[in-house]
Formats: C-alpha cells, sequence, structure tokens
C-alpha cells in the first residue's frame, strides 16, 4: 500500500484527493491537511509520497518541500508539486528543491493514480515544459558556475556515472555499460548524491545540466 500525504489550502480539494486515490487500487491517502499541517503529518505518519500544491497562503508550498528536503534527512518521500501552472520559474525552483514531479490538479483520476505509483517506485512525472526546460534550457551564469563546482568534486569514474544516469539508463544498464555491478554502480549513485548534495535522480539531472555536462557524454566515457 502506498501512503499519501495530500497537501492543500482548499478544503475541497483535500478532499477530492483523497476520494479519488482511495478509490485507487494499492493506495491510501493517510492525511490530507493545510501547509502549516504537512510537516507534522509527514512525520506521524510517515508516508511513501506527498503530493503538495504549490501555493498556498498560510505556508508556501516550496517553503514546506524546502523543509521536507533539508539534510539531514536521508529518508524522505517523493515529493510532487500539486499546480495549475507550467512556468519555468517554478520548474525550476521546484526541482532544485527537491521535487519529484509536478502532476496538474485537474489531471484525470486514472493518471493521477499512475503517478503516485510512478514516484513510490523512484520515478519522476513531469510535465511536457519541465522536461524540455529540464533537458535543453541555458541557465545563467552564476547558476551554471555553482554546478560546476559541485560536479568537480566528482570523480572520474562518478562523472561517468552520472553522464548515463543523465541519460536515463538504469541502474543495470549503466552496469553493463561499463562492466560494473548493480551494487557497484548504486555505491557510485549514492556517492554523486551525496557529493552533490542532491535529493535524486531529477536533481542529479538538473545539475548537470546547469554544467552542462548533458551533451558531453563522449568526452566523459573516455575518462574511465
Amino acid at each position: 500500500m502506498i501512503r499519501t500525504v495530500v497537501v492543500d489550502d482548499k478544503a475541497l480539494v483535500r478532499c477530492g484527493f483523497r476520494l479519488t486515490l482511495n478509490a485507487a487500487e494499492h493506495i491510501d491517502v493517510v492525511a490530507a491537511v493545510t501547509g502549516g499541517k504537512a510537516l507534522t503529518a509527514v512525520r506521524e505518519h510517515e508516508p511513501g509520497v506527498v503530493l503538495l500544491d504549490i501555493r498556498m497562503p498560510d505556508v508556501d508550498g516550496l517553503t514546506v518541500l524546502r523543509q521536507l528536503c533539508a539534510p539531514p534527512a536521508l529518508e524522505r518521500p517523493a515529493i510532487a508539486m500539486l499546480t495549475t501552472l507550467d512556468t519555468d520559474e517554478y520548474i525550476l525552483t521546484a526541482l532544485g528543491a527537491g521535487a519529484a514531479g509536478f502532476p496538474l490538479k485537474d489531471t484525470d483520476p486514472a493518471q493521477l493514480a499512475q503517478a503516485v505509483r510512478t514516484l513510490a517506485a523512484g520515478g519522476v512525472v513531469l510535465l511536457p515544459k519541465a522536461t524540455r526546460f529540464l533537458l535543453s534550457g541555458h541557465p545563467g551564469t552564476g547558476e551554471a558556475d555553482q554546478a560546476i563546482a559541485r560536479i568537480e568534486r566528482l570523480s572520474e569514474r562518478e562523472r561517468v556515472v552520472r553522464v548515463l544516469v543523465a541519460e536515463r539508463l538504469p541502474i543495470a544498464g549503466i552496469g553493463d555499460r561499463l562492466r560494473l555491478s548493480s551494487g557497484t554502480v548504486k555505491d557510485h549513485v549514492s556517492a554523486i548524491l551525496t557529493k552533490l548534495w542532491v535529493g535524486g535522480r531529477v536533481q542529479a539531472v538538473l545539475l548537470a545540466r546547469w554544467a552542462g555536462l548533458l551533451g558531453q557524454r563522449a568526452g566523459l566515457l573516455g575518462q574511465r
């Protein structure tokens, strides 16, 4: 059962999401709360997935997101931002803070349930514009400099693994490509995320994009 917390300032929205998701197989909405009660609900119920409204009057959704993702929280739920927006500003900020997806509030019930399952399995749920922005946007100089500084902490092998993760290869595929066991690849990924101080694959891909590494596969693969 996928334990899920819904965070939204509107009671009608919370009720609707609870009814919709509880009707889906293997999903249990254990709490539906306002932003001010989000942290307490997550600590109490330990959900696998949090659906968090991006705009709330009591506590801003991005503020709650940062609180949930702040170190030293090693075990945290997959957090997706509920939104009616599709703007670069929110995509950049939320992805950088640790969001794993952007399901729209008016998503079809079946698609919403599938989004929760995807998040629980470690996947991401991105709007089309978010995907385009993530893979092909052009960051500012300051953002790129910060990303490059973090990327430079990685060993040569970790940089190779980082590029393959950015290309969405699965763990087994990376292992086959580099002739490593899945366990060794997972160790490399864990080390990468620790050094980059990011919360998962989406944020690591974003960081690589900022540093201009997504188009440098051949050069980095030559550093084995």
